[in-house]
């Protein structure tokens, strides 16, 4: 009935000769607010930012963290030679950027008693740091 009467309004606007149809759908409908998009990540940037990282990590090499080469689409604690803590070799995550996201963004929260406790406060750095690494194959 909702939809219905939605359509009815928006029809009867442009019948009316008061301007284009425009959805008036109850917000229930259309689902509330859109979500914001995630920033658009820059390799670039990201580049010059991953060297924050690499007083833990670096692309090729296990150090105090694991290597990243490869890391986005990777299972968490999937990499053979390296001691993951038992928190995230059992998270059961994929490193999708979406979850990589949340990782720098807060990884205790994410995964509570994993080694890692350093996070990256702004979006924007964090989608350029996830679009490097997606670069590093």
């Amino acid at each position: 009935m909702l939809l219905f009467t939605a359509i009815s309004v928006s029809a009867g606007s442009a019948a009316a000769g008061t301007g284009p149809a425009r959805s008036t759908r109850h917000p229930a409908v259309r689902g509330g607010a859109p979500a914001a998009l995630p920033p658009v990540g820059n390799a670039a940037t990201g580049a010059r930012l991953y060297q924050s990282c690499m007083g833990c990590h670096s692309l090729g090499e296990n150090d105090v963290g694991p290597r990243h080469r490869g890391v986005v689409g990777r299972m968490a604690g999937a990499v053979p030679d390296y001691a993951y803590s038992a928190a995230l070799r059992q998270s059961g995550l994929l490193w999708t950027p979406a979850n990589l996201d949340k990782w720098l963004t807060n990884p205790q929260k994410l995964v509570p008693g994993a080694k890692m406790y350093f996070s990256v406060a702004k979006p924007q750095d964090r989608a350029d740091i996830i679009a490097y690494l997606a670069q590093q194959k």
